[in-house]
């Protein structure tokens, strides 16, 4: 006869995802019963299949939703009525000092088989009392299901809680309200994060829980929204199963390693198809939960109306009605929206009804004043994100802007990225709009910002296909044809700032030069300029830290000093060479010096010199954030690596001791590296996606050099491995940019060949063949 784990491995292997819970559920209520029965003689618990015994098992949590997932806690409640017999003979229920009690007999088996337990063992009082004070566990006990034991002591149970969420409603929903801030700050969105966590996120099942629990204590949903939300939960509970399935962990948070496989074994088109099924579930959770949370605070707060003058709009109960008829008034929709906005007052679930049903489309071009209202809109800043996602839920928001549609729940496949490409718009024009007293024209900013990557959700080259878009999009809404290529150009240029900035030597003035080009007046660059931080702060912390900032704003007043018509005739003084460093090389001997986080070593010039170094630092653990080198006619070179910020104190002894000895030859850097490397391979996940090598030459963006552009995969020493290719290919690096971006590095240097600046094609053709071997 099959144990109960071998039944239970093969039902989470081979049953359906929709129906494992449930099935699942009933495995574990067969084996406890008959765990529970085995062990009731001996307490003379038998009785009437236990009724009028006093004890009860009760499930609770997820197990007394019958919702167990492959990962999920088994919470169990050894329910008793207080009754002195029932403490007598074999020491108490619960008493884990007598190894013989029932519940250590209860428990133990289920630990056997290594399963998760949350346990209890309390009396029926004991449990109300906690229930009264503790919310976690009266949204526990809000769920209990009756197992096996004295029946009637468990409906006694679940008849005081529900007494408990009735007759205490406005504390149990104060509290229950509290906890669920606190779940969406720790967990961030379902909908909108790349990586949501199922349970606990906003929009997650834990608000769907939520949803249910304050329902016991008299917040109304609507009927018609009962079951969008099922359907909508049914997706993630579905999906928490296959993520656990595949896994094999008890984590609810969809990791973009683990994509791909979840989303084949949900039966999935790819993983972007099923990142947007997660997402649109999420949106629909999120939205009926403000919605239940909003009416519970309008129905316990008296509200004092603003002042609306204007046409079709009115404020009653704390909300924004729409009297008017958006068929017959198009722009009414843009009007509420700015009100809404502007006072934080939620539009009512009956007007987003009326235009879900009556809002025509936008005409081309649009009304009078549409673009202002648009504008004011998009100044507001974070209040207009849930205005205009309200409007998108109710799909208003396309009749607006019909270009948005495809870019709705769209994932970037990017952990540089929070957010969804739709939801990243939204966060770059919330934080633009910070920023407007920056520039000249804030509305360009503003509308710059939202279609800097609406190109996203369409095939082919975001860019390009951005720029197709936003032109039309410009005109129809009443920019003039200037202001519209200016929008273009905005698209166009999104990255340039910080691709420039962070991949290309700023002491070359073809570097400067390059940018100029391309923005041409003091005004284009102030937005661009806005633009790219609040692109990059919306983005997240790997796209905008101090050291991005820096060169970028670097790069900004290099080039409004060219623009203004400063002297560039000659290049200024790399920033390198300080003064220190100079007397250090004009002394022709090696040294190391460390200042905060940069590593400077100055040697005479040898080929590998910049290798070496890179190669103890890859050894010592330390990422290289940025690098430079430069190399004297008098035959001396300096390098300089300025590293990541570690969580423990580096010992910068034991770097420099080091790099002396590789520098005489003294210390085996490949060997070393490649043990390190062995270990680190074998910490990292599985699923961890890989990321192709690329190679790229360009002769014509450098002054006297080549740029060699290398995107790898991260790992240990690739730095050292690349810059010990360059260095037997003949190659000196004159300057390195070093950029990760998580587990892709963006590798850029400035080399000279053995003949000249320019490396011909038969030589790039072999430092790519060499390159890929040592990264692949």
């Amino acid at each position: 006869m099959t144990s109960f784990g071998e039944r239970r491995a093969a039902l989470v292997r081979t049953a359906d995802a929709a129906e494992l819970p449930a099935a699942l559920s009933d495995l574990t209520d067969a084996w406890l019963a008959e765990r529970y029965a085995a062990e009731a003689a001996e307490w003379g618990l038998n009785g009437d299949h236990g009724s009028g015994t006093g004890v009860a098992l009760v499930a609770v949590g997820g197990y007394g939703r019958a919702e167990l997932c492959p990962g999920s806690d088994i919470d169990l409640l050894l329910l008793h009525d207080g009754r002195a017999s029932l403490l007598a003979s074999h020491g108490a229920l619960g008493d884990s000092s007598q190894r013989g009690n029932l519940a250590d007999r209860l428990w133990y088996p289920i630990w056997d088989e290594k399963l998760k337990l949350g346990h209890a063992v309390r009396s029926l009082l004991g449990t109300l009392g906690l229930a009264a004070s503790d919310i976690d566990t009266a949204t526990a006990l809000a769920d209990g299901r009756h197992l096996i034991g004295d029946a009637d002591l468990t409906q006694r149970l679940i008849a005081g809680v529900r007494d408990l969420w009735r007759d205490d409603a406005t504390g149990r929903l104060d509290e229950l309200q509290r906890a669920v801030s606190r779940w969406h700050s720790q967990s961030g969105e379902v909908a909108f994060r790349l990586e949501p966590d199922l349970k606990t996120g906003r929009g997650g099942l834990r608000d769907a829980h939520a949803i249910r629990w304050a329902r016991l204590a008299g917040a109304e949903l609507p009927a018609a929204d009962t079951e969008r939300l099922a359907d909508a939960y049914r997706t993630l509970l579905r999906a928490r199963v296959d993520l656990h399935r595949t896994t094999g962990l008890r984590s609810d948070v969809l990791s973009a390693d683990d994509q791909d496989a979840v989303a084949e074994r949900y039966g999935a088109i790819d993983a972007d198809a099923f990142m947007a099924d997660i997402a649109q579930a999420g949106r629909v959770i999120a939205f009926l939960s403000d919605q239940l949370w909003s009416g519970v605070a309008r129905r316990r707060t008296s509200f004092e109306a603003p002042d609306v003058d204007i046409a079709g709009l009115a404020v009653r109960d704390g909300e924004l009605v729409i009297d008017g008829d958006p068929a017959a008034d198009v722009v009414l929709v843009l009007h509420a929206a700015v009100q809404s906005a502007r006072g934080d007052i939620p539009i009512s679930r009956a007007s987003l009804d009326k235009l879900a049903e009556r809002q025509a489309q936008f005409p081309d071009p649009w009304p009078h004043g549409a673009r202002d209202l648009f504008v004011d809109l998009l100044a507001c800043g974070h209040r207009a994100i849930d205005v205009i996602e309200a409007l998108d839920y109710f799909d208003v928001w396309t009749r607006v802007l019909p270009e948005w549609a495809p870019n709705r729940n769209r994932p970037q496949r990017s952990r540089y990225h929070r957010f969804t490409v739709d939801r990243h718009l939204l966060e770059a024009v919330a934080t633009a709009a910070r920023f407007t007293h920056r520039v000249a024209r804030p509305d360009l900013l503003l509308m710059g910002a939202l279609l800097h990557d609406i190109g996203k959700g369409y095939p082919g080259d975001h860019t390009q296909v951005g720029m197709r878009l936003a032109g039309p999009i410009a005109r129809r809404c009443g920019w003039s044809a200037t202001d519209a290529d200016t929008l273009v150009r905005l698209v166009q240029h999104h990255l340039l700032l910080t691709d420039i900035a962070t991949r290309r030597d700023l002491d070359d003035p073809l570097t400067v030069v390059t940018v100029v080009r391309a923005v041409e007046t003091q005004e284009f660059l102030e937005l661009l300029a806005v633009m790219t931080e609040a692109d990059c702060m919306a983005t997240g912390p790997m796209a905008w830290g101090d050291w991005t900032a820096n060169l970028v704003s670097a790069l900004v007043e290099m080039t409004s000093e060219h623009l203004s018509g400063a002297d560039q005739a000659q290049s200024s003084p790399r920033r390198l060479l300080t003064e220190e460093i100079v007397e250090l090389m004009a002394a022709g001997e090696t040294a190391l010096r460390v200042d905060g986080d940069v590593l400077t070593v100055v040697a005479p010039d040898e080929r590998g010199l910049f290798s070496r170094a890179a190669g103890v630092l890859a050894l010592r653990g330390l990422d290289v954030l940025q690098a430079d080198a430069y190399s004297s006619p008098a035959g001396m070179a300096v390098s300089s690596f300025r590293i990541v910020p570690p969580d423990a104190p580096v010992d910068w002894d034991r770097v420099i001791y080091d790099v002396r000895r590789s520098l005489r030859g003294h210390l085996a850097l490949e060997a070393r590296i490649a043990e390190r490397a062995r270990v680190y391979r074998r910490r990292r996940a599985l699923s961890a996606t890989r990321a192709a090598t690329g190679v790229s030459f360009d002769a014509e963006s450098a002054t006297g050099a080549t740029i060699v552009e290398i995107r790898t995969e991260d790992h240990i020493g690739v730095l050292y491995k690349v810059t010990r290719v360059l260095a037997e290919m003949g190659l000196d690096i004159r300057s390195a940019k070093i950029q990760t971006l998580a587990n892709v590095v963006v590798d850029s240097f400035y080399v000279v060949g053995p003949d000249g600046p320019v490396i011909d094609e038969a030589h790039q053709r072999e430092v790519k063949l060499a390159l890929h071997y040592v990264l692949s």
